[in-house]
């Protein structure tokens, strides 16, 4: 994850490094996203990786839509 100031800096660092622009999240998105995630206790014996459709209930239930967020096949 990489923190940007502006669209326009995020344009510029990819354009450099010839890269495609993924997903864009607000710091309070990806706030939420990190605390939903990771909120669940690994450390627990009983922890276990989510399936696909878990975590695309995960994605869904943030509102991270579209073709980045699509784990579908």
């Amino acid at each position: 994850m990489l923190l940007f100031r502006a669209e326009d800096h995020r344009d510029k660092w990819l354009a450099q490094r010839g890269l495609r622009h993924g997903a864009t999240l607000s710091v309070v998105q990806q706030w939420d996203l990190a605390r939903t995630w990771y909120g669940d206790n690994r450390l627990s014996r009983d922890w276990r990786r989510r399936t696909p459709e878990e975590a695309q209930a995960v994605f869904d239930s943030l509102g991270l839509t579209g073709p980045f967020w699509n784990l579908s096949p």
